[in-house]
């Protein structure tokens, strides 16, 4: 029996808001702080990437979270530490040594998210009945959004009035981080009253460590085996090239002066901009992939996609050789891009899902998702780097050539034609 005593609404919203807000605050709004606090892109860029490498080796230890403990404590567990980790950087920020030491309780903070996407997606999963499953999927996506915009949009806002009323930029982003701090206490204060107990969620009696790891390596082997698995991983890992570079120097260049190359956006600017109607535009062009894709399938749509994930990055070069006055033409430029990387993200997704059909599809979509991380990983090391060496507007043009690659491998799939598509 599971418990029935409390409404998924109290708590589902609430559970994937707090599943987004950190892996935001890691990869996104470091770069936005480590750049206003005079950090060199080249050092942003290869330092944050290093933050993906929890969600690339999350798969390796998932089968623990199974085996000890219960979903339920894993994920109040994970909320107070995260909730630590962000006080942490909020204290690290005034020191000499902010950036070391920032780094180090950001890495605490990425690898309490990853365990509790582990956790948290078990639990749901543990907790409500099939049909109220697919009920709450679309919500537990838009509040996973809705924590999205609160990171980039208003809490980088906050951070941005915070600058100019006070004029001490680590301070302001010091505060920030506070306030973030707090919200997650309240999260995990709140679901450990909150979170139903169902009777399903408990440790593993019957399975100990050493027969778990060896299901594992021999789920992990069984993935190797896949039909086609060279040109699935080839995918992966380069589906996303062009915006794995991208993605690290997009905040840079909207902040950095326009002497350099930038466009000199202030912190709240970037905040809307950036934060708010760049992850509309993600959130529109995700929601209409989703539904042409269920149409069509995705074999119908493959292309459609890949070509769409790739031309609007022009955007950028053209931002860059241009330098435009206008908000409101910088903020298009922006939404064009990320609809683009919203509609064109839902192909990757849906092969995901497609390759990892099969006996053992939960932990082949994990390692997957590992593949996934890595994909954005490599890439985004490096792309400081070449950024400093080429200037914005070439290494733009760089970005646009690497989009030969997302349509190489997308050359190379062979998928059912029946697959995604409702079927009459």
């Amino acid at each position: 029996m599971k418990n029935k005593q409390v409404s998924p609404w109290a708590w589902v919203p609430t559970l994937y808001f707090a599943q987004g807000l950190p892996y935001v605050a890691v990869m996104t709004i470091s770069v936005i702080m480590y750049k206003r606090l005079g950090i060199s892109n080249t050092d942003i860029a290869l330092y944050t990437s290093w933050l993906y490498l929890p969600w690339v080796i999350k798969p390796f230890w998932s089968p623990f979270v199974d085996l000890l403990k219960t979903k339920r404590w894993w994920v109040v567990t994970m909320q107070m530490l995260v909730g630590a980790g962000l006080a942490g950087v909020a204290f690290t920020l005034p020191t000499d040594f902010f950036f070391q030491a920032s780094l180090a309780v950001f890495w605490l903070v990425a690898f309490s998210s990853a365990t509790h996407d582990i956790a948290a997606d078990g639990y749901y999963m543990l907790a409500l009945e099939p049909h109220e499953q697919a009920f709450f999927v679309g919500i537990r996506s838009t509040f996973y959004r809705i924590s999205t915009i609160a990171g980039q949009g208003i809490l980088v806002m906050i951070a941005g009035a915070l600058e100019t009323s006070t004029g001490k930029i680590p301070m302001s982003w010091s505060i920030t981080f506070f306030i973030m701090a707090g919200l997650f206490i309240a999260f995990c204060l709140y679901h450990k009253f909150i979170l139903p107990k169902p009777a399903s969620d408990k440790p593993s009696v019957t399975v100990t460590a050493s027969n778990l790891m060896k299901e594992f390596f021999a789920t992990f082997a069984s993935f190797f085996k896949k039909k086609q698995v060279a040109i699935a991983i080839l995918f992966m890992l380069f589906y996303r090239f062009p915006e794995a570079q991208l993605v690290k120097l997009i905040t840079p260049f909207l902040i950095d002066p326009r002497e350099v190359g930038g466009l000199g956006l202030t912190t709240t600017e970037i905040g809307l901009t950036y934060g708010t109607i760049g992850i509309i535009g993600l959130t529109i062009g995700g929601i209409l992939g989703g539904i042409l894709a269920s149409r069509g399938g995705l074999k119908k749509w493959l292309w459609p996609m890949a070509l769409i994930i790739s031309l609007p990055n022009i955007a950028f070069v053209y931002l860059a050789s241009v330098q435009p006055e206008s908000f409101w033409v910088i903020n298009l430029c922006v939404f064009i891009e990320q609809f683009g990387y919203g509609f064109g993200f839902t192909a990757y997704m849906l092969y995901m899902i497609y390759f990892s059909d099969g006996e053992h599809k939960t932990a082949h979509y994990a390692i997957c998702t590992a593949f996934m991380a890595l994909g954005m990983m490599l890439p985004g090391m490096a792309a400081g780097w070449l950024q400093e060496q080429l200037g914005y507007e070439n290494f733009f043009i760089w970005v646009m050539i690497c989009c030969i690659g997302t349509l190489v491998v997308t050359a190379f799939l062979k998928v059912d034609p029946n697959f995604a598509k409702k079927q009459k």
